[in-house]
């Protein structure tokens, strides 16, 4: 008998995914998302804001979360996510984002799993929380 992919995930297990930030993922992200905020966009105003200079979308960087909880087993569908913005990003920096499973239910795949986004610094960017359902792919040739 076969296991099902959520009985290979248990509390504790720990995934992660990095990305270095450009100036071209803040170009290519306002272009799919349509959000030209000149923070993200023009050099000159977002260096007379609060900030000092061009920073990057929240949700840019909060989509590494996404690619960390990919590499858990089996198919992972992404239910909801609560995450709180610590600190900007600035292209150039280097972030890390790491998710720790602190519960699971077996009966309905679903699993909680803290979420935290460090900068090269080890600085806390992003914190938060997702909940992901985890499918077992029926194999080659099953009926549906």
């Amino acid at each position: 008998m076969n296991k099902r992919s959520i009985e290979f995930v248990k509390v504790g297990d720990k995934r992660s995914a990095s990305k270095v930030i450009t100036k071209q993922d803040i170009e290519i992200f306002a272009n799919l998302s349509g959000d030209f905020n000149p923070i993200h966009m023009d050099d000159d105003i977002a260096s007379r804001t609060v900030f000092r200079s061009r920073i990057a979308h929240g949700m840019l960087v909060a989509g590494i979360i996404s690619a960390a909880l990919s590499k858990f087993p089996g198919i992972v569908i992404y239910k909801s996510q609560t995450m709180v913005f610590l600190r900007p990003v600035r292209p150039g920096d280097s972030i890390e984002a790491s998710a720790e499973v602190t519960e699971k239910t077996d009966e309905t795949s679903e699993v909680r799993i803290k979420i935290t986004c460090q900068n090269q610094h080890g600085e806390n960017v992003i914190s938060g929380e997702a909940i992901i359902k985890v499918l077992q792919a029926e194999p080659a040739g099953a009926d549906c």
